[in-house]
């Protein structure tokens, strides 16, 4: 079987229990079908096809009915559970740094947690692309261009990538930061102080 005819089924089947669900909303209720007929503007003869599934339900007519129970649209429908919103990223080590991804999809944002270990600052490099940098714990350094800055925890930097930059920890300890980049990400105006010499 394909995943369409899958996927068929699967619609027909929570569709065929939408009836019984409205029937029940109803009853639990104890709503007649002339006053829910009243409440939604839906016909009683209309009202009764559904429960009983003779009528398909539509949006036009769950809508309503899923106002005048106050109940989710989902309850009604019986719609599937999402799946696990959970990202199980396997973290990352390159050379002085352990990248965590917390984004899973591909696209144009990626989010990711970095712990970074002291080092001597490498060469500055450029790219395509914008960076958001929130520093959770520790001094961040960051080189760019000819600016020099030290973010403490709790603040952030933004900077278009094409400059030359490098950034890691300000001291002796790990930095760790969480990381927004893409190449359309959201400008956030924030301000970091010059590095103290």
């Amino acid at each position: 079987m394909s995943d369409d005819n899958a996927q068929d089924d699967e619609v027909e089947r929570t569709l065929a229990g939408v009836g019984t669900r409205l029937r029940a909303a109803r009853m639990e209720r104890g709503v007649t079908l002339a006053a829910l007929s009243a409440a939604t503007g839906i016909s009683v003869s209309t009202l009764s096809r559904l429960e009983s599934g003779r009528r398909r339900a539509t949006l036009e007519l769950l809508l309503p009915l899923a106002r005048a129970h106050q109940v989710p649209l989902d309850e009604l429908v019986g719609a599937p559970e999402v799946g696990d919103p959970r990202v199980r990223a396997t973290p990352r080590r390159t050379d002085r740094m352990t990248v965590l991804p917390l984004t899973r999809q591909p696209g144009a944002l990626q989010a990711y947690k970095l712990v970074i270990d002291p080092g001597p600052p490498a060469e500055q490099r450029t790219h395509e692309g914008y960076e958001w940098l929130y520093v959770l714990s520790g001094r961040l350094r960051l080189l760019l261009a000819e600016r020099d800055l030290e973010l403490r925890a709790g603040e952030a930097a933004e900077f278009d990538t094409r400059l030359p930059h490098w950034f890691g920890p300000a001291g002796p300890q790990p930095v760790e930061v969480l990381s927004l980049f893409g190449r359309q990400g959201e400008r956030m105006h924030v301000r970091a102080r010059p590095a103290s010499r």
